[in-house]
């Protein structure tokens, strides 16, 4: 966002000048992201064409790749075993002198250390990576723009490396980003043979192009005779431009039949309701059944006929449904006896929603009016979920699951475990981890059967949400959540995310594999899913909501290459039934000068791994644990970016962008405090270290932040960035042209949006300081907007906002949000709001508080997180953490 105003006591940085990295807070920029690959038509590569005929089947027998009979084979002429450097043995004579994955001329020594040892040779000119060929940063973002050449270099830096990965990001209507889709017919998917990376625009070209060499592996295969091309003067293929996979970091692959064991699955969706009293009454099932009888004809795989759908209800007992074609009303087959279930109609409870549009529709009409007048309040949710696994597990899909309550009979019936005085202590993280195994072991059930879970949840009182989001978590699926629950007022962000949950992009039947550079290995990965072995991500679905995210270390004391490369391949099936393999390949340079290491930082990626990293020690040692290795990890890449490990004398305690008086001549004499790239990491920590998700006290519900946990832990840079610094703007005096078109060249730090981009106000700082009781002020978080009314507002801005002359005996739940009653500043502010959920694809709730309301302002000054906290450990302003940091730097504990 645009850098906020300046003031005399506001946030201070590390040292003279406006923070350049990240795009968080005031004063930040985004990092340009490389250019996205162009619209491609379908592209043939090989000699023969070809649809795909069949699926692959079971997930034990699943590999992005064909199966092991089409593992390695022995390399061709001029090839063999890896030579010193791991450069292979047997290659042409002036064909391979230098390191795998690295141009001609770009080879350098790795001596040890953060710099060059003395009498080195001076380092090889930078290497010059083309944009294009590199993945587009919104499916994939390193810590780093560059990785130290050394094991012991990386471990002075303490930047921590690893990836954010979104493979589908882009795949939303509207992106207009497309991947292009590659098909190499009879030629056969080019990869290498030992390591099996596909083939990619960082590889190495030998023997006048007969031959490439794996820049994963260092192998040199052979190139086949139908895939072969003459070589130019610099090197590179001269058909290189025409063939996406050797010019473009992000494609699609084809996958021919060896990638498939089975008849491609149809895309299949499982409604498992909860119709008690509580869904009734708070109208979640009303909003539910109207949201999917609005999405049917939109749902993937019903213009092709493919599309199968089912439906489930439950209470104390379980509803099946008969969908039959030949029926013209639906027929409801009741189990009560929960300890012997059954299914009364195994051939028609899974239908062709084509062919069973009607008896659909007729089913959706009437549900609310079946359980209008139950009183039953119990809820079996265990053996609902056995009934749609049996319905199911011989095809897969998707089950969505709608849950009002804590599951009270049957088997999986949870219990009420929220202990208000665990809340703050050392005992609390407890809470927040799972009571029952029952649904991690159902939920790793669900994988094997290719069954993703999203679970939508709505209780007034406790749920264990941190026990239930097992079922997404282990599926590869999403989980949204609604306390207290009543449609009026979340009704409107429940159907729109319900909405994207049916009508999003999806791969059925995917798994992943991520390769790196030998040398490098993957250490942990995090997101939602089910590892099969050490590296294999099964996820049942895949969408563009989808993140993941992994640490890369060093598996070498020194790397033998000037470029490491990162790929990640998803194997997948389309809705429409074609097999596809989406490859996604990054280079990053290697350096020995710690310095560019720490240059190159992208402190919103890097704050998105340490973010995640952090939720699992607070999930097995504590909050405090958490946000003690928060506070290390940052104070770590302070020291390691300084000379000699401390912090050279700066300007502290300033505001943003603000040198001290008189300090310009310091300036000149002293290093900054920090590197530009570090500049917000202090102020991201904090603000981490005060969120729902690590912060202490009392004041949070388990539920609550496990939700938060859950979200965090699947979010990608772009969304965490707001999640950690949220934004909050002042409505009240919008300057000219905020929340108005903007200009097409306009930065993205200026501008929201996608279908139109829209002008952002400038950024407050978030501190009550910013706050004026006569003001208006918006604060967006990726999750929510929730605002701020001062009581001495005029009448003009609430009328023009909310439609209320005066706030006096008004009952903000029955507020017309952003009333559109023509008024420009409404206008504006509701196009902001719009403009802010396309961006990220989100939908913002929006909650009023008001000036002195002592039951809901809490949950606005929680997010102002340069201000003191009430809690242990949290009670220190920004100006006074950055002191702290310093002394801490510096050894004075």
């Amino acid at each position: 966002g645009a850098g906020p105003p300046t003031m005399g006591a506001g946030p201070p940085t590390m040292g003279a000048g406006p923070p350049t990295m990240g795009g968080g807070p005031p004063g930040s920029a985004a990092p340009a992201a490389p250019k996205a690959p162009a619209p491609v038509s379908f592209y043939n590569t090989g000699g023969g064409g070809g649809g795909v005929a069949g699926v692959t089947g079971q997930m034990g027998q699943m590999s992005v790749g064909p199966p092991s009979s089409m593992g390695a084979g022995p390399p061709g002429p001029g090839a063999g075993p890896p030579g010193p450097g791991g450069v292979p043995a047997g290659v042409p004579p002036g064909m391979g002198g230098g390191a795998y994955g690295v141009p001609p001329g770009m080879e350098g020594g790795m001596g040890p250390g953060g710099g060059l040892p003395p009498g080195a040779p001076a380092p090889a000119e930078p290497i010059k990576l083309d944009p294009d060929a590199q993945c587009d940063t919104r499916y994939m973002r390193f810590t780093a723009g560059k990785i130290s050449h050394s094991e012991d270099g990386a471990k002075n830096t303490k930047v921590p490396m690893g990836v954010v990965l979104n493979p589908m990001a882009m795949d939303m209507p509207g992106d207009n980003d497309p991947v292009d889709v590659v098909n190499f017919g009879a030629t056969g998917i080019v990869r290498c043979k030992r390591c099996r990376t596909y083939i990619n625009p960082f590889v190495n070209w030998l023997n006048n192009g007969r031959q490439w060499r794996c820049n994963i592996c260092g192998y040199v295969n052979e190139v086949p005779s139908t895939y072969f091309s003459h070589l130019d003067e610099d090197g590179q293929r001269r058909d290189k431009a025409q063939r996406p996979e050797l010019c473009k970091g992000s494609v699609e692959l084809v996958a021919p039949s060896e990638y498939m064991l089975r008849p491609p699955q149809a895309p299949v969706y499982v409604f498992v309701m909860d119709v008690s009293a509580g869904a009734v009454s708070s109208g979640m099932l009303n909003c539910a059944v109207a949201t999917i009888k609005e999405c049917l004809d939109e749902l993937p795989g019903v213009a092709g006929g493919r599309t199968q759908v089912g439906f489930l209800a439950f209470d104390s007992a379980v509803h099946f449904f008969n969908l039959k074609s030949s029926l013209s009303q639906p027929q409801m087959l009741t189990v009560p006896d929960l300890a012997e279930l059954f299914l009364p109609l195994p051939d028609d409870l899974l239908v062709n929603l084509t062919d069973c549009r009607h008896v659909v529709d007729a089913l959706l009409d009437a549900l609310p009016t079946m359980f209008a007048s139950t009183r039953k309040l119990d809820c079996a949710l265990g053996p609902a979920l056995v009934a749609a696994n049996r319905i199911q597990s011989h095809i897969g899909g998707k089950m969505v699951v709608f849950l009002s309550n804590l599951p009270s009979v049957g088997e999986a019936r949870l219990k009420h475990r929220e202990n208000p005085r665990a809340l703050g202590s050392d005992k609390e993280h407890v809470m927040l981890n799972p009571s029952e195994e029952w649904y991690k072991t159902k939920a790793i059930e669900f994988s094997r059967f290719q069954i993703c879970v999203d679970l939508f949840l709505f209780s007034s009182q406790y749920t264990d949400v941190a026990t239930l989001s097992c079922l997404p978590k282990y599926t590869a699926g999403t989980l949204q959540y609604y306390p207290a629950f009543h449609a009026s007022r979340d009704g409107v962000k429940f159907q729109a995310e319900l909405k994207r949950c049916l009508l999003r992009p999806t791969g059925f039947e995917a798994v992943m594999r991520v390769r790196c550079t030998r040398g490098l290995r993957i250490a942990n990965f995090y997101g939602n899913f089910f590892i099969r072995g050490t590296d294999l991500l099964a996820l049942p679905n895949c969408h563009p909501d989808n993140s993941f995210a992994f640490d890369i270390v060093h598996d070498d004391a020194v790397l033998a290459t000037n470029l490491v490369s990162v790929q990640a391949a998803l194997l997948y099936t389309t809705s429409n039934g074609e097999r596809r393999i989406r490859v996604h390949t990054m280079a990053i340079p290697v350096t020995q000068i710690a310095g560019e290491v720490v240059k190159s930082v992208d402190v919103d990626c890097m704050c998105n791994i340490m973010a995640r990293q952090s939720l699992d020690v607070a999930l097995k040692s504590g909050l405090e644990a958490a946000r003690h290795k928060l506070q290390t990890a940052c104070v770590d890449m302070v020291r390691g970016s300084q000379p000699g490990g401390q912090m050279a004398p700066g300007m502290h305690g300033q505001p943003y962008g603000q040198p001290p008086m008189g300090a310009a001549a310091q300036q000149q004499q002293a290093p900054p405090a920090l590197p530009d790239a570090l500049q917000l990491l202090p102020l991201y920590t904090m603000a981490l270290q005060k969120s729902i998700v690590f912060r202490g006290g009392t004041d949070i519900r388990p539920d609550d932040r496990a939700f938060a946990m859950m979200r965090l832990n699947t979010m990608p840079s772009e969304e965490s960035r707001y999640f950690i610094y949220p934004r909050m703007f002042a409505l009240h005096n919008l300057p000219d042209g905020a929340g108005l078109p903007a200009a097409e060249d306009a930065p993205d730090e200026q501008a929201v949006g996608k279908s139109m981009r829209v002008t952002l106000p400038p950024m407050q700082n978030l501190s009550a300081d910013r706050l004026q009781s006569d003001g208006v002020f918006m604060l967006e978080n990726s999750l929510e907007c929730v605002v701020w009314i001062g009581r001495a507002t005029s009448p003009q801005v609430l009328q023009a906002l909310f439609g209320i002359p005066s706030l006096d005996e008004v009952d903000f739940n029955t507020v017309a949000l952003l009333e559109q009653n023509g008024s420009d500043l409404a206008a504006r502010v509701r196009r902001l709001v719009t403009a802010l959920e396309e961006e990220r694809n989100v939908s913002l709730q929006i909650h009023l508080v008001r000036e002195g309301d002592q039951n809901a302002e809490p949950r606005f000054f929680r997010y102002l997180v340069e201000d003191r906290a009430a809690f242990n450990g949290g009670s220190y302003s920004y100006h006074e953490y950055m002191s702290q940091i310093n002394r801490s730097t510096k050894g004075m504990y």
